[in-house]
């Protein structure tokens, strides 16, 4: 696999980081510091609070990633036009992940000790935030993380606003097994997400009469598919669950039209394609396949049709929302609403205070699981238009409590045991 270059010599904490990106999926639902280390004293004392913005905008994931910092700078535009909190105005200090794991862990470090900041808004990829998890740990800090994931992971310095599986990919399965046919292919990047996710899926499939035919994974940034469509063409799956993350599906699904694969020939159902993405990737080469998510830019409240009116008039009308950006843009409402409730910046008390709070986002009303500071959220799956948006074709009804570790389905065990 072709390794992103390194960007500076890895400390003890990087080591922990890249440690647990190599094993996987935490196993425990919590994670203990093992340091004594104090956390710098937050810069509070001033008219402004400072917060964290980490978000890759160079490198592979930059497709996706920079349009959830410009939603969480919005979201900041908005509550400091209000008066800001607690009297203050909120600073964010942004700095670039560049798509390189060890350099995430760089950037927290650098926003918790250096710029004392009192939270961060940031991170996409399972990688990504693995090796973060362990520096806002040691360092007592606070990261709202924005994006669906595979789930078997709990920290008490995390919230995930994002999907957790039983929310995105489990019922994403069953709806396909019951639409769309029992043979599933499966393709990812070859990271933490897609390795996880797609063991949650072999045994779904195993338990629900599903079969698998094949299971390929390929470097983040890889552009040549033409062998796994080859393979594709030969094994006949009725499903491709999709799972490639970044730039990669640029080169698979415009591949996949030069081959002659249509919408109408395969289906497919990606969990890492939204508005954005399609629209980097062209809807003339993506209408008509899947999408599972919880949020589009079609999503019909109110709520949702001022938040798409604000995105468009402040970042252009050619701008899309979508899930990640979304749930961007409701962290930071989620951690103002917790700020106040505590009437405090500090991390434990806005911890605490945050159990519990309801916000109607964007998506419909959102609340925080106090068991594992994950968010009740409704399952949807869609289907992409000519237009590049993505129509509402089935949700869950309801919104469902998180469940990370698959505790509710009599399965999940072998998910998540050794």
């Amino acid at each position: 696999m072709r390794e992103i270059r390194n960007k500076g010599k890895l400390t003890v904490a990087l080591s922990m980081a890249l440690m647990l990106v190599a094993a996987g999926c935490a196993k425990t639902e919590s994670t203990t510091s093992t340091t004594t280390t104090a956390p710098a004293a937050s810069t509070t004392s001033g008219d402004t609070v400072p917060v964290g913005i980490l978000h890759s905008l160079t490198g592979t994931m930059s497709i996706s990633e920079v349009s959830v910092r410009d939603a969480e700078l919005m979201a900041i535009d908005e509550i400091n036009a209000t008066g800001g909190l607690l009297g203050k105005k909120i600073k964010p200090i942004i700095e670039d992940g560049a798509s390189d794991w060890p350099t995430f862990a760089e950037k927290t470090k650098k926003l918790l000790q250096k710029d004392s900041v009192v939270t961060i808004f940031g991170c996409w990829t399972s990688a990504s935030r693995k090796a973060v998890l362990p520096v806002v740990e040691q360092n007592k800090g606070l990261l709202w993380y924005p994006v669906q994931y595979e789930g078997v992971e709990s920290s008490p310095n995390i919230f995930y606003i994002g999907a957790t599986t039983n929310q995105q990919i489990i019922p994403a399965v069953t709806w396909l097994l019951q639409n769309k046919g029992k043979k599933f292919f499966l393709l990812g990047s070859d990271y933490v997400f897609p390795r996880t996710a797609n063991k949650i899926i072999k045994e779904q499939l195993k338990a629900d009469g599903g079969t698998l035919v094949a299971e390929e994974y390929t470097p983040l940034g890889h552009t040549d598919y033409n062998t796994i469509i080859s393979k594709i063409k030969k094994e006949k799956p009725d499903v491709v669950f999709n799972t490639l993350n970044g730039d990669s599906n640029v080169a698979f699904f415009k591949q996949l039209q030069d081959a002659g694969i249509t919408s109408k020939d395969l289906t497919t159902m990606s969990v890492s394609i939204a508005e954005e993405e399609v629209r980097g990737i062209g809807a003339s080469v993506l209408a008509g396949h899947y999408t599972a998510w919880n949020y589009y830019q079609t999503t019909d409240i109110p709520e949702n049709k001022k938040f798409v009116e604000a995105y468009k008039a402040k970042y252009g009308k050619d701008r899309v929302t979508d899930d990640p950006i979304e749930a961007g843009y409701t962290a930071v409402y989620l951690w103002a609403e917790a700020v106040k409730k505590a009437g405090s910046f500090d991390v434990e008390k806005v911890k605490a205070a945050a159990k519990g709070i309801e916000f109607n986002s964007p998506e419909g009303k959102v609340t925080i699981d106090g068991d594992n500071q994950h968010i009740y959220k409704t399952a949807r799956i869609g289907q992409i238009t000519a237009d590049g948006q993505i129509k509402e074709i089935w949700n869950s009804g309801k919104t469902l409590k998180p469940d990370p570790f698959l505790k509710t389905y009599s399965w999940g065990g072998e998910v998540t045991k050794q």
